[in-house]
């Protein structure tokens, strides 16, 4: 029942936040969101014997948000954003990577530390941008067709692999996720995307939209399975205990992770 009713909380916010919140506030809650998931990130890699500088390696990663994101005190010039974009990823690059040497005492692990602390601006910067770029420029449709996307695919997942679960789809990474789940997920998935799409996505024809909606699918199985590969190198269940039920943050969008990039791509260039 606490998940169930933590998981109702959730999706009304996000609809909320996604259809109905000005610019401003939805970029606020994207960051506070990229924070949080920034912080568990922080956890888990020092879990793993792999602490990084959290306040310079937090910081680039929401400079890499912003740069994506393309918000107003960037201009909507797209070169001034890419230029920006460049000089946070090159400069966090080089700053993180020598912070390392400050770190490091002699153990097999300064690639590591390396790259622990390079990575989140990747991981989550990025994704997380797309999505606060998306919402700038497709407007809100384009942002919850994502999201709906996820979340129709992973509960089709879930009951999918309930009803019919035979076969462990990555049984060494997550040892509940079925290879008949994840064809509940794929067929629900790319359904949702090419029905709503229709509406939400009219320029594209309805092909495209059904192998967008596989892809979207495919990517965030592969991101569920990223990050639950993360937490069993730490040796946790979940990211947090933030949300009842649920986990943390990156438990809830760790799929949006992998999806998101690949959603603004095509979304912007194809």
């Amino acid at each position: 029942m606490t998940r169930v009713l933590s998981g109702a909380v959730l999706v009304s916010i996000a609809v909320a936040v996604v259809w109905l919140a000005p610019a401003p506030v939805f970029f606020a809650v994207a960051e506070l969101l990229l924070v949080l998931a920034f912080v568990e990130y922080a956890r888990l890699a020092a879990a793993c014997g792999l602490p990084i500088p959290a306040v310079p390696a937090g910081f680039a990663t929401m400079l890499a948000s912003v740069g994506v994101s393309s918000f107003p005190w960037i201009g909507d010039q797209r070169a001034g954003a890419a230029i920006f974009l460049d000089a946070v990823l090159m400069s966090g690059f080089v700053v993180l990577a020598a912070i390392t040497l400050t770190t490091w005492r002699g153990d097999r692990d300064a690639l590591g530390r390396a790259a622990a602390a390079v990575f989140p601006m990747l991981y989550l910067g990025l994704p997380i941008g797309a999505m606060m770029a998306l919402r700038a420029s497709r407007g809100s449709a384009a942002v919850f067709l994502l999201l709906l996307t996820i979340m129709v695919s992973d509960t089709a997942q879930y009951y999918s692999g309930l009803a019919f679960g035979r076969r462990l789809l990555a049984p060494a990474i997550s040892p509940k996720k079925t290879v008949e789940g994840a064809l509940g997920g794929f067929i629900c998935g790319a359904v949702l995307l090419a029905a709503a799409g229709a509406w939400w996505l009219p320029e594209m024809p309805s092909a495209v939209r059904a192998a967008l909606g596989l892809t979207i699918v495919a990517l965030g199985i592969a991101g569920d399975l990223f990050e639950s590969m993360l937490k069993r190198s730490a040796g946790v269940k979940d990211s947090s205990a933030l949300i009842p039920g649920h986990g943390g943050v990156l438990d809830r969008i760790d799929a949006l992770l992998f999806a998101a990039p690949v959603y603004y791509v095509v979304l912007k260039y194809v």
